[in-house]
Formats: C-alpha cells, structure tokens, sequence
C-alpha cells in the first residue's frame, strides 16, 4: 500500500493505484485519478462510475456485460470511455476494488 494525495486528502492505495477504502472516493478524487488516466471526465464517464459504485456496493460482481447491459452505454462504448482496459480503469477511477475478473 502506498499514500496518494487527492482532492486535498491523504489517501491509501493498493500497488495498482486502487483506493483502499471507498469512503474516500469523491468526485473531485475520480477526476484527479481520470487526470492520472489521461481522461477528463463527461457525464456518462460519471454514470458509468456511479453504476459500478452502485453494484459493488450491492455486492453484485462485476464484469464488462454488465456495463454493457445496463442502459447506460453498450460495450464499444464502453471501450470508448475507458480505452486500454475499460472495467479495470473504470473500477479504479469509481474508487472500488480492481474486479476479479481482471488481470
């Protein structure tokens, strides 16, 4: 673990950069995090965010499809939003563990 400095606040990390407490997410730290990605952040990018927060929260697990099929973008869309990894960066920008089903 390490200590990251976001939106003013010390917060702890895992080595891949994932919060360690999702208490400490805000939107101010997922734009830092989105900074960090090379994204600025729009409102889908926000709804996505929020829906992962949602399910993870609801102890649901999550995958691709499941974004994919929530109404709010479809797969390519997805992959548009978040390139190079779209569950795993947009887990990690949610302030939520990175997702098993990512390596």
């Amino acid at each position: 673990m390490a200590e990251k400095n976001y939106a003013g606040k010390t917060i702890q990390v895992t080595a891949d950069g994932y919060l360690v407490n999702m208490s400490d997410w805000t939107l101010d730290v997922a734009n830092e995090l989105a900074a960090e990605a090379g994204i600025e952040l729009t409102d889908k990018h926000i709804e996505v965010l929020n829906f992962l927060r949602e399910k993870q929260a609801s102890g649901e697990t999550l995958t691709i499809r499941k974004v994919g099929k929530s109404g709010i973008v479809d797969i390519k869309g997805l992959y548009q939003l978040f390139p190079g990894g779209p569950l795993k960066i947009s887990s990690r920008l949610a302030g939520i563990p990175k997702p098993s089903s990512c390596v």
